[in-house]
């Protein structure tokens, strides 16, 4: 007999091994995204807003992120708006593999490339362009989703960009 419980453990434990797999920030991956950006920064997410195109064929996401940190490059401003396919607009909904999701108030670091359509900035190579920051309750020291300390990730990104 199939045992429900059995299955969901199995899945969260394969899930679990996946993304911590997954999840570790590999210096080569730093290094091609540094060097291939126009702009690298950190900071949080103000707002988002989710619209179609002109044909109604697609959704966009605008999401708006107040800057902390320049890392590379700059924009006008303190903040940028990083365009993005898919999104929800009343009770449709988009969801694109690979693309990276933005919630309000979320602490990131990104690796952005400038929109030459629009005023504004894509995430660079989709989901690999983002990393979440995350704070340990204990000593408020903010880490990405891949527990390696931001601060190290940080400084690899500044080594690279003096060396350009």
């Amino acid at each position: 007999m199939f045992n429900l419980n059995k299955f969901f453990f199995l899945v969260i434990l394969f899930l679990a091994f996946y993304l911590s797999a997954i999840a570790k920030e590999d210096p080569e991956k730093i290094t091609g995204l540094t060097k291939k950006a126009d702009v690298i920064l950190t900071g949080k997410v103000t707002h988002k807003q989710s619209n179609w195109n002109a044909n109604k064929t697609r959704i966009y996401t605008k999401t708006t992120i107040q800057v902390n940190e320049y890392l590379k490059g700059q924009s006008n401003g303190n903040s940028v708006e990083v365009t993005s396919l898919g999104g929800e607009v009343g009770d449709i909904g988009e969801l694109y593999t690979h693309m990276p999701t933005f919630e309000n108030n979320e602490e990131v670091l990104v690796f952005l490339k400038k929109d030459n359509k629009k005023k504004g900035f894509q995430v660079l190579d989709g989901e690999e362009g983002k990393i979440k920051i995350l704070k340990e309750d204990n000593s408020k020291a903010k880490i990405p989703a891949s527990n390696s300390a931001i601060e190290d990730i940080k400084s690899q990104i500044k080594k690279i960009v003096n060396k350009e």
